[in-house]
């Protein structure tokens, strides 16, 4: 245990997924961080009243960790990961989360949160209430909502924004800009809601800017980096490897679903290395270091 607790202090001050294991190899629990070295350290100094966790806690004789991208991507990670396998000490077979999409109404004209997929979505994204925050956070940048040919207070709020049917294409392909990631429309839409947030701070609407506040953190989830779990198809095994360990991960219909790792030779690991999808490289590379780091 003792050893295991210094192995933690390697870990990185970044996203990630962590697994313990016990002296015979076996998965004692999977869970996520937004800081893995400060959440793992924990398990030694704030347990509290949790006797259950206590007791694992003497049992865990290795460390392990992957280093997300994201806070997103290691949730996604950590729910592909249990739903594949469940260790004894995990509660929940994948996260209490909701999955959902963002689905572009025509008739709105307006972007909405869905279970299912339907007509042109994107995600998967984890938690309804986060989906909603961002919609409407986007929505609050960009009025797409308000390009119609209603009346009344619509029409009122259209004139207030200066926006009309002819905007509607311009708008739309602004907000698809935005929820595909693209950097200078991400950028575009967190100045704004930062500027306004930090605007209703200065005139005291601290209420107001709260909700700013929960609406930007909500868009920055859904536009963070994430690419283990997405709409495709594609099966690929990604292999990393460094200072004699093999980090490996089996990615199925899109979704990353098992982490292994293990020592290997160069020459053995060389091969499997190479077929390893560009996109996943440095992915699978960073977490191979990382693997090596808390073993030695």
């Amino acid at each position: 245990m003792d050893q295991a607790r210094l192995v933690a202090r390697r870990l990185p001050q970044a996203p990630g997924v962590y697994r313990f294991r016990d002296d015979n190899g076996r998965i004692l629990y999977i869970g996520r961080a937004v800081n893995l070295r400060r959440r793992v350290l924990s398990y030694w100094t704030h347990l509290g009243d949790r006797p259950r966790l206590a007791r694992m806690v003497n049992r865990i004789a290795r460390v392990e960790g992957v280093e997300c991208d994201s806070e997103h991507e290691a949730a996604w990670l950590e729910r592909n990961l249990l739903e594949h396998t469940k260790p004894r000490w995990n509660r929940t077979e994948g996260g209490a989360e909701v999955v959902g999409y963002i689905r572009f109404d025509p008739d709105g004209p307006r972007f909405t949160h869905e279970l299912e997929l339907t007509r042109k979505h994107f995600g998967p994204y984890l938690g309804g209430l986060r989906v909603r925050q961002a919609i409407s956070a986007i929505q609050r940048v960009i009025p797409l909502q308000y390009t119609t040919e209603a009346t009344g207070s619509v029409r009122e709020f259209a004139k207030l924004f200066g926006v009309g049917p002819d905007d509607r294409e311009m708008l739309t392909q602004a907000a698809y800009a935005v929820l595909d990631r693209e950097p200078s429309a991400v950028a575009a839409v967190r100045d704004e809601l930062t500027r306004r947030r930090d605007q209703a701070a200065g005139a005291l609407r601290f209420e107001f800017a709260g909700k700013l506040q929960d609406e930007l953190a909500a868009f920055e989830w859904i536009v963070a980096e994430q690419k283990v779990s997405l709409l495709a198809a594609d099966d690929a095994d990604v292999h990393g490897w460094a200072d004699g360990v093999m980090v490996s991960f089996g990615l199925r219909d899109g979704r990353v679903r098992t982490w292994t790792q293990h020592a290997m030779t160069e020459r053995t690991a060389r091969e499997r290395v190479a077929a390893t999808p560009a996109g996943w490289q440095l992915f699978a590379q960073r977490n191979a270091e990382l693997a090596a780091r808390l073993l030695a």
